[in-house]
């Protein structure tokens, strides 16, 4: 298997006509510190553009990559002052916006309505801004949009899945390509390049593209789909010989490498009764780690693995890492509720007061110096022979 990364390609994105929008199954092309020791404020996300791609590092790799060795805990960080660092790390914002449409509101958040219940999560605004976030993350960790080497001139059809509005920025970076983006909810931007489409759907519903495709994209879906090695092989079959697949995706289950996260922990005691619950769905909260698998057992070759850490807080000595917990800090204490609402009560069976009592525990817990939490991003991508 190849270790060396893919390099991402961008062209100049064309005039922006009205959006493109199909929600049939019929056959179509188918388819988000203390005081005085404050690191610098991370740029915000471009509002509209969920997708956008930071330059890369010098060397091509991002400073996430594992590498074998603990992060460096922060040492203005590692004291007693609770309220400083959550001062801290609230300084660490953006303004972000989104699309809103009209759909079932639930415990003061608004969900999907295309099947219903399929999704755990909600779709409001709330939330497109923490999935803004969850893509600055990503695209931080690895150093831009993508991995795999793809060739922007050979792309002639495109897949997103799970797109949220993400599609438009693929169809900027790749404007000879018909770009495809599937996905539950139409969170769609008012305009989008005159290549994109966008696809209200089901991808674990039975696929009916009439053409394959050149490159097929899927991003953070952990917790979201039954069925794994299925999608996966959808993938593969609607690949044209040559195209590639690109995974990236997380292990949600929380950890220390200090031992800072102890079992009793609220916040590791919250993901865990959450991921459980997901599990207990049939939609594995962390794929992450098995998409290699997955994808070799798929008939993919050239195969790439990479694994990245990602912390929560600025308690990283390493300034790359330390805005990443940023990033990674404020989309979980902005998300709190929207993760936790719907699972909690209606496959756990709590109530609302219950679980707010809970979250404020979760909270105090992030905003505690002395916790050096983390998770992991995997991106996997291969080809098609």
């Amino acid at each position: 298997m190849s270790n060396e990364p893919g390099s991402a390609e961008t062209g100049s994105p064309p005039a922006p006509p009205a959006q493109e929008v199909s929600v049939s199954r019929t056959p179509s092309p188918n388819k988000p510190g203390p005081a005085g020791s404050s690191p610098p404020k991370p740029s915000p996300p471009k509002s509209g553009s969920a997708r956008s791609s930071p330059p890369r590092s010098e060397s091509g790799r991002a400073a996430a990559i594992d590498s074998g060795a603990n992060i460096e805990v922060d040492d203005a960080f590692d004291d007693d002052r609770d309220s400083a660092i959550g001062d801290a790390q609230t300084t660490y914002t953006s303004s972000l916006a989104s699309s809103v449409l009209d759909y079932p509101v639930e415990y003061g958040r608004r969900y999907h309505a295309y099947r219903s219940g399929r999704y755990s999560r909600p779709n409001d605004e709330q939330e497109m801004d923490r999935l803004l976030l969850i893509h600055e993350i990503i695209t931080l960790a690895i150093g831009g949009l993508y991995l795999a080497p793809i060739e922007a001139e050979k792309m002639t059809r495109i897949l997103d899945i799970g797109t949220g509005t993400g599609a438009m920025t693929i169809g900027d970076e790749f404007p000879n390509a018909e770009v495809i983006g599937n996905d539950l909810s139409a969170n769609l931007p008012t305009f989008v390049p005159g290549n994109v489409k966008f696809e209200v759907d089901d991808v674990e519903s039975e696929w009916l593209h009439d053409s394959k495709f050149s490159w097929i994209f899927c991003r953070y879906m952990a917790a979201s789909i039954f069925d794994w090695p299925k999608l996966v092989k959808n993938i593969h079959e609607n690949l044209e010989t040559g195209g590639w697949c690109e995974f990236q995706d997380f292990d949600l289950l929380y950890y220390s490498e200090d031992g800072s996260l102890a079992p009793d922990n609220p916040l590791l005691s919250w993901i865990t009764t959450l991921t459980n619950a997901a599990q207990s769905l049939g939609r594995d909260p962390n794929p992450g780690s098995k998409l290699e698998g997955w994808v070799q057992d798929a008939g993919f070759g050239n195969i790439v693995h990479r694994r990245y850490k990602i912390p929560f807080g600025v308690w990283p000595k390493d300034p790359h890492l330390k805005e990443l917990g940023a990033y990674n800090y404020r989309q979980l204490s902005e998300g709190l509720e929207g993760l936790t609402l719907r699972l909690y009560t209606s496959v756990l069976g709590w109530n609302e007061e219950e679980i707010y009592a809970l979250l404020a525990q979760v909270r105090r817990e992030l905003n505690n110096p002395r916790i050096h939490a983390l998770f992991d991003l995997h991106v996997v991508y291969a080809q098609k022979l």
